[in-house]
């Protein structure tokens, strides 16, 4: 594991799924976390699993589609544990078997405003800290879909497109500033985010071997499996990796 000992994280949608995997391998690795989620008592519970184990954590509520609460949250990390060194953008919502046509305005600008514009809000407020401070890193959570597209997600497939280029060209303006930016395309992970989606589509059990089955690989990811790769990407080890959109889908993506 990568040392981030003394190093500063921020990760919103920590509180949960793959946002809490990584707020728990960070700790564990040294870091000081600092989880920015709407829903406070979720990252609390979350700090306190930290805590347990003698790592250092605090939580703040925040809604990423707010300019005002992500200067916040990036500002309650700097009083909270003197810096920030990482920054993992995780929040995101899906609107699953949509079509374009039957996607409505506000499920459109929900999609966009948490996946897209609360990637770039979050960002904006890091970069300015990290360029000033000598440097960082920052790795997104963007999607295959972002990649590829899908049949059922047009809006989330927009918006996690939006994320993968927004990567890429943040990466390319900041990169003399030793600010390093990435991402990483996920397959199906096994969040409760998903499993609730599967529950909806007909039951866990119905629908989980259907998910599976389109993975090469034959099975999705565990939340903890994408936060290894962010962890690796925020790390001293891919110091030479920025505007890299790295799939990790099973296969999905490979042909």
């Amino acid at each position: 594991m990568s040392d981030f000992t003394d190093k500063a994280v921020l990760i919103t949608g920590g509180n949960s799924g793959i946002g809490r995997a990584a707020a728990l391998q960070f700790a564990a690795a040294g870091a000081g976390v600092l989880i920015a989620a709407r829903r406070l008592d979720e990252s609390q519970a979350v700090v306190s699993e930290i805590e347990a184990t003698g790592g250092k954590a605090h939580a703040v509520a925040c809604d990423v589609r707010k300019s005002a609460d992500c200067d916040a949250a990036v500002e309650a990390c700097l009083e909270r544990f003197g810096g920030l060194d990482v920054l993992f953008n995780n929040a995101g919502i899906i609107y699953r078997d949509i079509s374009a046509l039957e996607t409505t305005d506000e499920q459109w600008a929900q999609t966009m405003a948490v996946n897209a514009t609360g990637t770039f809000l979050m960002s904006r407020a890091a970069v300015a800290v990290m360029a000033a401070r000598g440097g960082g890193a920052i790795v997104n959570n963007a999607s295959y879909f972002g990649v590829v597209g899908g049949r059922g997600v047009a809006a989330y497939s927009a918006a996690k497109g939006a994320v993968v280029l927004l990567t890429k060209a943040m990466a390319l303006d900041h990169a003399r500033q030793g600010v390093r930016i990435n991402c990483v395309c996920p397959g199906s992970v096994d969040t409760p985010m998903l499993r609730g989606e599967m529950e909806e589509m007909g039951g866990i059990a119905a629908v989980r071997p259907q998910f599976e089955e389109k993975h090469p690989i034959g099975r999705i990811a565990t939340p903890q499996e994408i936060a290894a790769a962010v962890l690796y990407l925020a790390s001293d080890e891919a110091g030479f990796i920025t505007g890299a959109a790295l799939p990790i889908d099973g296969g999905l993506t490979a042909g």
